[in-house]
């Protein structure tokens, strides 16, 4: 009698760093269930904040951020088109831009591909990307040396909850020097965990209207 085939309920995915771990496939499909509707809930709740309100949010973002960076000059940060509710930084790469530094969007080339960043301040040309959210027309491709990445929902850890296309954790593992990372959002989008798989990376801190997030530290 031949023994039946083993069942395999687990399978190999690649980490951040080009490692591999050993991952329940029926708990990921959970965990994606679950970040499915904990991301709908939160952007709900995003939009039912008044524009005034979250435009005075937004500007306390902006300030920290600026307090953040320290000195700019030469430094090439990329920014973001604000998309459904979120934290509108424009007034701040205008800042940015007339302190010295080279301001960047990124654009989704492909999906699965990481994305990349284009130079772009105030004034020039624009055309529609993704979800038609304005992107570079032309400008040059640049490598940020900060990143500031929009958040659905954040954890204590620093790591974010996304849109789940997965572009800014491929983005950040494809480059060869690591930017620092603000992810920037409200602290109402704070969640216990986002339940991070191996291909979440965590951001270097959270800006909120609050202040700046680090990381908390790992449980012994």
């Amino acid at each position: 009698m031949t023994s039946s085939p083993p069942c395999f309920a687990h399978e190999l995915v690649e980490n951040a760093d080009g490692s591999f771990s050993v991952v329940d496939e029926e708990q990921r499909r959970d965990v994606m269930r679950w970040r499915k509707a904990e991301r709908q809930r939160l952007i709900d709740a995003r939009l039912s904040v008044s524009a005034d309100e979250r435009r005075q949010m937004g500007e306390a973002i902006a300030s920290h951020l600026a307090d953040a960076f320290g000195a700019v000059g030469g430094r090439t940060i990329s920014f973001y088109w604000p998309f459904r509710g979120e934290p509108d930084l424009r007034p701040l790469m205008e800042q940015m831009s007339q302190a010295g530094a080279v301001c960047a969007l990124p654009i989704v080339t492909a999906k699965g591909q990481p994305l990349i960043f284009r130079s772009w301040r105030q004034g020039e040309e624009l055309e529609r990307g993704i979800w038609n959210i304005p992107i570079p027309a032309k400008g040059e491709i640049v490598t940020p040396d900060i990143v500031i990445s929009p958040v659905v929902g954040f954890d204590p850890q620093c790591f974010r909850l996304g849109y789940g296309g997965g572009f800014f954790d491929r983005t950040l593992a494809a480059m060869r020097a690591k930017p620092r990372v603000f992810g920037v959002g409200y602290g109402s989008q704070a969640i216990p965990t986002i339940y991070p798989q191996p291909h979440d990376i965590p951001m270097d801190c959270i800006v909120t209207e609050s202040g700046v997030l680090q990381p908390a530290p790992a449980a012994a």
